[in-house]
């Protein structure tokens, strides 16, 4: 009961003090004892740390500071194999195993390999159908707690990121990845038949097509690109 917990003086997430020197694995940073901030231990259902963005509640700080790159876009975490940065240490191990292969799960239903096992659980959705995170709002369904994230953006408005470069806010922090490749150039999506390089998935589909000959429709009752006629129909 006595117990002290201690935390990281750079990113807030308690650490472990059973273990010497003090190793943070949230931030990788490692302490002696006389760098840490000792913290009394609070009711884990209690939210002390509130974000000035938004006004939403965290039981500990390390948790608010993940949050608030949300709204910041700050990606402290690098891919040292492909450049990619990520907000938390967690998601940068989960991409790195795209370099390694590892795919540790198996989807039962169809044998696609997975790095996580979050990930398979929300592929698995696909097969069985599965939805259980519904929007408050409207009721639509979703698989994924993020997908549902995303969607309702549409009901409230938000744009959480802003490009550092001009102020223009963004609803999805890939919408705003995208817009930024305008002021660096940047286009990593490149022709596998003339090598030419695109800023967006999308743009490179549709070049290719001027390689392959396949033709898209366009929908007559929102202008949107179809791909194949049988989509069009479906629309």
């Amino acid at each position: 009961m006595g117990e002290k917990t201690y935390q990281c003086s750079q990113c807030g997430k308690r650490i472990d003090t059973r273990e010497a020197p003090y190793h943070c694995s949230n931030c990788r940073n490692t302490f002696e004892l006389r760098y840490l901030k000792e913290q009394k231990r609070v009711d884990k259902s209690e939210k002390v740390y509130p974000c000035s963005q938004c006004g939403k509640s965290f039981t500990e700080l390390g948790s608010l500071k993940r949050h608030e790159r949300i709204h910041t876009g700050g990606k402290p975490f690098h891919c040292t194999q492909c450049g990619n940065n990520f907000t938390c240490l967690r998601n940068l191990k989960s991409h790195e195993r795209i370099h390694t292969g590892g795919k540790a799960f198996h989807c039962s239903q169809c044998g696609k390999g997975l790095s996580c096992l979050q990930t398979m659980k929300v592929h698995e959705r696909l097969h069985t159908g599965e939805k259980p995170y519904n929007c408050c709002q409207c009721g639509k369904r979703f698989i994924s707690l993020g997908t549902l994230k995303k969607h309702e953006i549409i009901h409230t408005g938000e744009k959480p990121y802003n490009c550092t470069e001009c102020g223009k806010h963004f609803a999805q922090s890939g919408h705003l990845k995208r817009h930024e490749r305008t002021h660096t150039g940047e286009k990593p999506y490149n022709c596998s038949h003339c090598g030419k390089g695109f800023a967006a998935p999308g743009c490179l589909k549709k070049h290719e097509r001027t390689h392959t000959g396949e033709k898209f429709y366009q929908c007559s009752m929102c202008l949107k690109d179809i791909y194949s006629l049988r989509e069009q129909e479906k629309a």
